[in-house]
């Protein structure tokens, strides 16, 4: 018997908020005809804020939102905080949300690349780099015919001597140890068994 009583009153307590919740749309449906009826500069001079257009921080826009005026009014002061704050009006495209993952048109088909597996690039920049150097050969040829002697560009006879000093590492280190290389050695005692 007790369930029915309980279920009764959860059924008035519901009523009752259901009710409340329709007289404050009702309300606020005539509060929003009220603001419509009225201008916007007349709401705007009574409540002592600027034109959306002259809008110049996120406070005023705050201020716009916490008023009572109708909501074309406040959807133009979030339109002009869009514009002023550059992280809202510029968009970069590196973010995760900036490309349409539902369009049809583009999901779903095959692209090409110049990847190769196991490979990488590797062919690519081969071509880039053969493509390059045929190019410079080009360039480098009508110099060369040009006239120049081989005479007159003198070659030295030798590469100059080179001084190269260990490092003080190098020195604290003994050269047998890095010639001996040591290797692991299993050794097996006989058994009887086998």
């Amino acid at each position: 018997m007790s369930g029915f009583w309980a279920r009764r009153k959860a059924a008035v307590e519901a009523e009752a908020r259901a009710e409340d919740a329709a007289a404050c749309a009702a309300e606020q449906a005539a509060q929003e005809a009220e603001l419509a009826e009225r201008s916007d500069e007349e709401l705007l001079q009574e409540l002592g804020l600027p034109a959306p257009e002259a809008i110049d921080g996120a406070d005023m826009v705050r201020r716009y939102l916490r008023a009572a005026l109708p909501q074309r009014l406040k959807q133009q002061a979030l339109r002009r905080l869009w514009t002023m704050n550059p992280v809202l009006a510029n968009l970069d495209g590196l973010v995760d949300y900036a490309d349409d993952f539902t369009v049809s048109a583009s999901a779903g088909k095959p692209f090409q690349t110049s990847y190769q597996v196991g490979k990488g690039l590797l062919a690519h920049v081969e071509a880039m780099s053969a493509a390059r150097d045929g190019a410079g050969a080009d360039r480098i040829a009508p110099v060369a015919a040009a006239g120049t002697d081989e005479a007159a560009i003198p070659l030295p006879e030798s590469p100059p001597e080179q001084n190269v000093c260990p490092s003080p590492e190098e020195e604290a280190q003994p050269s047998e140890a890095m010639a001996v290389r040591r290797r692991m050695s299993f050794r097996f005692e006989a058994t009887e068994d086998g």
